[in-house]
């Protein structure tokens, strides 16, 4: 059977033991968290970081932020999660590009309650290399709440995105389920964990073999 997501990104790592075992279960990417006011906040750089992409998350951050967080963490995604304008993605890309990081792409999330939330997501087509579609919460990411997943089928862009927002292990039915022809993966984060920034890797691991069976 034909996988049906060529993308699984666990978010919300900071633990090196953790990040060893999650990575083990063949993901794809690996996600990491730069906003200070999140539970699941990366306060030092854990002694080992995977062979995986690393994705970066940020939430309204400077650009000169998130060029060092970059090249500390040798990312290969930037994910804004915050309120971040086109423009403010075209700076990123061409600062990005001057200071030989232009391998480095640029995912942009919104986050979702009602068809008319994905009327400013074409600003960023030509912007981005990713989009990522999350629930609409108080604070950005990590609420383990979900949207109603057919709002998506209102996108008519061109860019692939990852679904996210709340997905759960006992969700595999319904994501096997749902298709969208730009959706390339899913992204986990609290509804895997022991504890905030903890993820269960034997959860993950019977939650992906289920996904896949």
């Amino acid at each position: 059977m034909k996988k049906p997501f060529s993308c699984i990104k666990v978010c919300g790592m900071r633990q090196s033991d953790n990040i060893r075992q999650v990575e083990a279960l063949g993901i794809d990417m690996m996600g990491f968290i730069f906003w200070e006011p999140s539970t699941r906040y990366v306060a030092q750089k854990p002694d080992y970081l995977p062979a995986c992409a690393r994705t970066g998350v940020f939430v309204n951050a400077s650009p000169e932020y998130i060029l060092s967080t970059v090249r500390t963490y040798g990312l290969s995604y930037v994910q804004l999660h915050g309120q971040e304008s086109p423009e403010f993605c075209h700076h990123l890309r061409q600062n990005l590009n001057q200071s030989g990081l232009a391998s480095v792409q640029l995912i942009k999330a919104f986050s979702i309650s009602t068809p008319e939330d994905l009327a400013s997501v074409q600003k960023y087509e030509n912007l981005c290399h990713f989009l990522l579609f999350d629930t609409k919460t108080p604070l950005p990411g990590g609420s383990g709440k979900q949207f109603e997943w057919q709002i998506l089928q209102h996108y008519s862009g061109t860019l692939p995105f990852l679904l996210s927002g709340g997905i759960g292990p006992n969700d595999t039915h319904r994501l096997q389920e749902f298709h969208h022809p730009l959706c390339v993966g899913i992204d986990l984060n609290s509804r895997f964990e022991i504890s905030p920034g903890l993820k269960d890797a034997t959860l993950l691991k019977n939650f992906l073999t289920q996904l896949n069976s």
